[in-house]
């Protein structure tokens, strides 16, 4: 198995996968990102015999691996130790048809001979029930159907079947194209099928990148984050997942009791910081697509409790169990199904609502520019967050065992009451405005006086103390206050010295449920490199980001934490996180395009 997340994301906003650096599909849900994983090797432990599909060289190899340019279509380039080459294309279909975008739940491979006579092998073995026994099996004259999942699946292909079935090494002399997908007939020729869904699908996302708003440095590295964010949302309700993975842990650890999460659900924070870094780019679709599932979730809540976090298609029980058939990525597991924070209180929540939804009352590009009905239905929000800004909580790193009233979570209230107070200006309602700036006025007279400790010089994670966590960079990036403010100064400096190791940044410190951290917080180095440069040092904070965009795996990527060596990466993978954080600082830290003119 790879030793460092080395592995490529494909998608379509509905089926996605992980390609490993041997061109394995490791890590693939059905029928949704949250479900049984089909492909689950990635947590199979170091050597798993199921849960993977493999085109496999007889013999030794060597392979190179890169993505189609603008897209998220993975190229596998394999010559074996004769000098004879062959290439897997991996992709999941994504263009318009008939009027509505075709994005269904199937993964496409492509095998296509290059050189001289390769000799492969095909392994297609899907697991079901969370890795606890392998799909059984039917065959048909051109397809495979695999059965016992939440979901039947059905590969056509112009492979002879047998060859699959029996897994025989066999001579590569045509193309091979297969589908993978809901068990429907393709009533259609299947290699110029695929070859055109290919094509199309190209075309697609290069067409999407086109209207992004792109730094004029780092294009690629902006282009790569922003086409797996893309892939990181559930279109079909909106919803922005945190990770497409579960329970790849914080670090190395070896105790049974790893920091091990499943990230396949929305957080509202999270998807928050998608939509603001999509925005700085252009990329509308992603924020009106995802106003709608926040609609419904403010509907659905009746001016009552908002989860940190809700499944996909808007669930909000989000039971955790254990899967024990499955020992965990490198055998570290735990591996979790659902997660606990559905059950916390989290009242940052209501600054994010309202931070990704204001928005729409400005942006004419919508087409369905937010009015007076979704301004009143928002102010059940607000409520909240005045109700709430002083109250304990679990605060937005998610404290099973501890609560205290944050600071960021205040702030996130602050700035609910804030943009709710543009809003209503923006939509007429005088008198509306002048209560939530006067209500604003006020959470910030207690933050103020709660948050700022006045013995240290420098503002505390947490009201009437003293600690620190890197959310106190964000007092800046909500403008709670400026940079240029002694107080932040003072602050960032503290936070520096107290969470940074080496070029990266802790989330905090102090001993959680779990013990004390032993892996940097991407995001929040991200974080120092907005604080520094927005604070006037941006020499240090370009170097600190070429620091960063350095440890992305080959696929240009990043996962949630990183070890304080920066030698490997850890957490769920593709992080939405990090590729915020690289998004954002590429775009702050870039020259202008006007340099070039």
């Amino acid at each position: 198995m790879t030793q460092n997340l080395e592995l490529f994301p494909l998608g379509n906003c509905a089926a996605s996968a992980l390609v490993d650096g041997s061109g394995r599909m490791v890590w693939a849900c059905a029928p949704r990102v949250d479900g049984d994983p089909f492909f689950c090797a990635l947590l199979g432990g170091d050597d798993p015999s199921d849960g993977f599909w493999a085109v496999e060289s007889e013999g030794r190899a060597t392979v190179r691996q890169s993505y189609l340019r603008n897209t998220p279509i993975v190229r596998t380039e394999v010559t074996d130790e004769n000098g004879a080459r062959y290439e897997i294309v991996d992709f999941a279909p994504r263009y318009r048809q008939f009027g509505r975008m075709y994005r269904p739940m199937s993964l496409i491979r492509i095998i296509r001979p290059l050189a001289g006579a390769p000799r492969i092998r095909i392994r297609l073995r899907p697991m079901v029930q969370y890795g606890k026994a392998p799909a059984e099996q039917t065959q048909g004259s051109n397809h495979i159907r695999y059965v016992g999942g939440e979901m039947t699946l059905r590969l056509t292909t112009d492979c002879p079947i047998t060859h699959i079935a029996e897994e025989r090494y066999f001579r590569l002399e045509e193309p091979i194209s297969m589908f993978l997908g809901a068990d429907e007939g393709l009533n259609a020729d299947i290699a110029s099928t695929a070859a055109r869904m290919l094509h199309e699908t190209s075309d697609y996302w290069r067409s999407w990148v086109r209207t992004l708003s792109v730094p004029l440095e780092w294009q690629e590295a902006v282009i790569r984050a922003a086409i797996t964010l893309k892939l990181c949302a559930y279109e079909e309700t909106g919803a922005i997942v945190a990770a497409l993975t579960t329970s790849i842990p914080e670090h190395h650890d070896e105790s049974g009791q790893a920091r091990n999460w499943d990230y396949r659900y929305c957080w509202l924070r999270d998807a928050y910081y998608v939509v603001q870094a999509l925005n700085r780019l252009g990329a509308a679709d992603m924020l009106e697509n995802y106003l709608g599932y926040l609609r419904n979730l403010v509907d659905q809540a009746k001016g009552g409790h908002v989860q940190p976090v809700y499944g996909v298609g808007l669930e909000p029980a989000l039971i955790e169990w254990i899967a024990k058939d499955l020992p965990g990525y490198r055998g570290m597991g735990p591996v979790r199904v659902g997660n606990q924070a559905h059950e916390h209180q989290q009242y940052d929540v209501y600054g994010q609502i309202v931070l990704s939804t204001v928005q729409a009352f400005f942006d004419e590009r919508l087409f369905r520019p937010a009015n007076i009905d979704d301004f009143r239905n928002l102010e059940a929000i607000g409520e909240r967050a005045w109700e709430l800004h002083d109250k304990p909580d679990a605060g937005l790193w998610e404290f099973r065992g501890r609560e205290a009233v944050h600071t960021y979570s205040s702030v996130m209230c602050w700035a609910a009451c804030d943009r709710l107070g543009n809003a209503a200006q923006k939509v007429g309602l005088l008198d509306r405005a002048s209560v939530w700036n006067g209500r604003a006025a006020q959470i910030r007279k207690v933050i103020e006086a709660r948050a700022w400790n006045a013995e240290l010089g420098r503002y505390s994670a947490d009201f009437d103390g003293d600690t620190l966590d890197a959310s106190l960079l964000q007092l800046i990036d909500v403008r709670f206050t400026s940079p240029k403010d002694p107080r932040m100064a003072a602050t960032m400096e503290a936070v520096q010295q107290g969470l940074r190791r080496g070029p990266f940044m802790l989330r905090y410190d102090i001993p959680d449920d779990f013990g004390a951290p032993q892996t940097a917080f991407n995001f929040c180095t991200f974080w120092l490199i907005e604080a520094l440069h927005l604070s006037g040092r941006s020499d240090e904070a370009r170097t600190l980001f070429e620091e960063m965009l350095a440890r992305r795996t080959t696929a240009g990527l990043l996962s949630e934490d990183i070890s304080f060596d920066g030698g490997e990466l850890w957490g769920n993978y593709p992080q939405t996180y990090s590729l915020v954080g690289l998004i954002n600082c590429a775009s702050l830290l870039s020259k202008p395009w006007v340099s070039v003119r």
